[in-house]
């Protein structure tokens, strides 16, 4: 099941958030809310996040939480009882894909060769993310995709910063881009939860921005 191409246009900066505790991922989740961003991706790779993810749902209006770095089919069921909207994987697996479709959990699964975007295909998604976009080839090979893959759409995640994302977003086969830039570790550690706002809000007028210029061919 395909993640809905709305939540990924309500991004199109979908923040990539770690947290180790509980209460920061609240925080967080708030003041990215603040400046504007509704949608964000908490990953599973602190042994709190599926707390954090419930904890998310239940007490921050306003936004749609999807779960990280899920790579085991075990990962799905429970990243759902946690409340998590859509799944976010850096590869794809039979047995994966099968544990969303089974869950009914919208899967945003990661690709990064043509060979990986025709197997994804196949297991009928549309929406990938393009992981690690930097090293993968950044903008260069999305367009390069675009001629092979027309019906393809693409969420790069690696490597994307505030200084590239517009590189990204202005591409006709982008919907949205990730990025941990909104989230820095030392504004985490501080708890200086105004900066993560300040930094979301700089992301919506990014957005606005792309969006009056329109996509690229």
């Amino acid at each position: 099941m395909n993640v809905p191409a709305e939540i990924l246009a309500d991004g199109p900066v979908i923040p990539v958030v770690v947290a180790e505790h509980v209460s920061d991922a609240v925080a967080i989740a708030r003041a990215l809310v603040a400046g504007g961003v509704r949608v964000i991706e908490l990953t599973l790779r602190t042994e709190r996040a599926l707390d954090a993810i419930r904890a998310i749902t239940e007490q921050v209006e306003d936004v749609t939480v999807g779960a990280g770095t899920i790579t085991r089919p075990a990962e799905v069921e429970l990243c759902m009882r946690a409340g998590a909207k859509f799944g976010v994987s850096p590869g794809l697996t039979p047995a994966l894909a099968d544990a969303a479709t089974f869950n009914g959990l919208p899967l945003l699964p990661g690709v990064m060769t043509p060979s990986e975007v025709m197997l994804a295909r196949d297991a009928g998604y549309q929406r990938l993310k393009f992981f690690p976009a930097h090293l993968a080839g950044g903008p260069s090979m999305l367009t390069a995709l675009s001629g092979p893959f027309p019906d393809m759409t693409f969420c790069p995640t690696g490597g994307v910063t505030i200084s590239n994302a517009g590189e990204y977003l202005a591409l006709a086969n982008v919907a949205c881009v990730g990025g941990s830039w909104l989230v820095p570790r030392e504004a985490i550690a501080n708890r200086d939860w105004p900066q993560i706002t300040r930094l979301a809000s700089e992301s919506r007028a990014l957005a606005r921005k792309w969006q009056a210029a329109g996509p690229s061919p």
